[in-house]
């Protein structure tokens, strides 16, 4: 079983300010084996019923596992999930808890509000940076290509009844009766569509005809599928100045063996690394920040910018993914600094390895790599809404 060490000490951190920590993301993501790594844990699956009929007394069961560390697995299918973690913080404070469940189960909607502050959440993405090393494989293009789902990633020829059962599977799980969708058929072609432009400006009414439902089902598969994590809503950053883009949506694929995998990419040419790093970018910046904060700035003449954070103490963050830093151009900075001429620039290139600063004009901008980015998240802590 690889270990994880980066998400590992998140874990670690997130126990540190609290005794319960729950563990969400996509299927496949890893959250399973990420859970049975942890040193000293106690496993169980709760999608078994040997292992629910245990919890039908929660006290007696958690009264033999006091002061070690459990791991919950598919945690929300427990009968009364929320009274065996009350009992548990409760009466038995020594106890600490990993629960693990897909991105759209909430606390609310278990009746978990009230151990709000007993509680942290780890939002584990498809595989980053750091999880290459631990995996002992570095060839960033088999993990642009592959995706980051670990069973993917380590499949050199793979199937495409795996995208298929995957599909299927969130399908069955997490979307169908929560969303109170019926069709199965039109939602699976609204994903092929969504992904295979993946990191482009979203319209519903794109959708409607080749999917054969109604603007609104559109709206409602979209909503199912960023619930879920399987899709990343980027909105606009803006002060609603009449040169910018203020309510269209960008939309990302979770994973770019999806996009792949939807564009029918079987090996990447020179210029698909561009598009693909841009997701790459992303995938980092929210293993890092562990919040979907992250927006984008657009104006109506077609300047850009990837990704804006409002970082603490720094203030408006502009970051531009470049595959390669000497094909950067300036102009689209240069037209979001006429509006907003305060915060750092970073241009996050697979190419730096050292960071170095350049200057265009009064533009200002350092050219970094994802390492050094994640050195300034992790330092930074957290972000703040636009």
């Amino acid at each position: 079983m690889v270990r994880r060490n980066f998400w590992l000490k998140r874990l670690e951190s997130a126990w540190g300010r609290g005794p319960i920590v729950r563990l969400v993301g996509q299927r496949g993501v890893g959250k399973t084996s990420l859970s049975q790594s942890i040193p000293g844990i106690e496993y169980f699956n709760c999608e078994l019923p040997r292992i629910r009929r245990q919890f039908e007394d929660p006290e007696k069961f958690l009264r033999k596992l006091r002061r070690r560390k459990i791991a919950l697995d598919e945690f929300h299918r427990l009968p009364d999930p929320a009274e065996v973690l009350k009992i548990a913080t409760g009466r038995f404070p020594s106890l600490k808890v990993i629960t693990t469940g897909p991105v759209s189960f909430r606390s609310s909607s278990l009746g978990l509000d009230s151990l709000a502050e007993k509680t942290t959440q780890v939002w584990l993405t498809p595989m980053m940076s750091r999880d290459l090393v631990d995996f002992g494989n570095s060839d960033l293009g088999n993990r642009l290509l592959r995706g980051g789902l670990p069973s993917f990633f380590l499949n050199n020829k793979q199937p495409d009844s795996d995208f298929q059962e995957w599909l299927d599977s969130i399908w069955v799980k997490d979307i169908q009766e929560p969303f109170h969708l019926e069709s199965r058929d039109s939602f699976q072609r609204f994903v092929a569509l969504l992904f295979r432009q993946s990191g482009q400006l979203f319209e519903a009414s794109r959708f409607t005809e080749p999917c054969e439902v109604s603007r609104p089902t559109i709206t409602k598969y979209l909503s199912a599928l960023e619930a879920t994590g399987a899709a990343q809503i980027l909105r606009p950053f803006s002060t609603q100045r009449s040169v910018e883009i203020i309510s269209i949506p960008k939309v990302y694929a979770f994973d770019t063996g999806f996009f792949c995998y939807y564009r029918g990419w079987q090996q990447l040419r020179e210029d698909d690394f561009q598009v693909l790093w841009k997701h790459w970018v992303l995938n980092e910046l929210l293993s890092y920040l562990q919040v979907p904060l992250v927006q984008y700035w657009r104006d109506k003449r077609g300047h850009g910018v990837d990704f804006v954070l409002i970082l603490r103490e720094k203030g408006i963050t502009a970051i531009i993914g470049q595959w390669r830093a000497h094909e950067f151009s300036p102009q689209d900075l240069q037209a979001f600094r006429y509006h907003y001429p305060d915060g750092p620039n970073w241009i996050v290139c697979h190419d730096v390895k050292q960071r170095y600063t350049q200057s265009f004009g009064d533009l200002r901008v350092e050219f970094i790599n994802p390492e050094e980015m994640g050195r300034r998240l992790s330092a930074q802590g957290s972000i703040s809404p636009a």
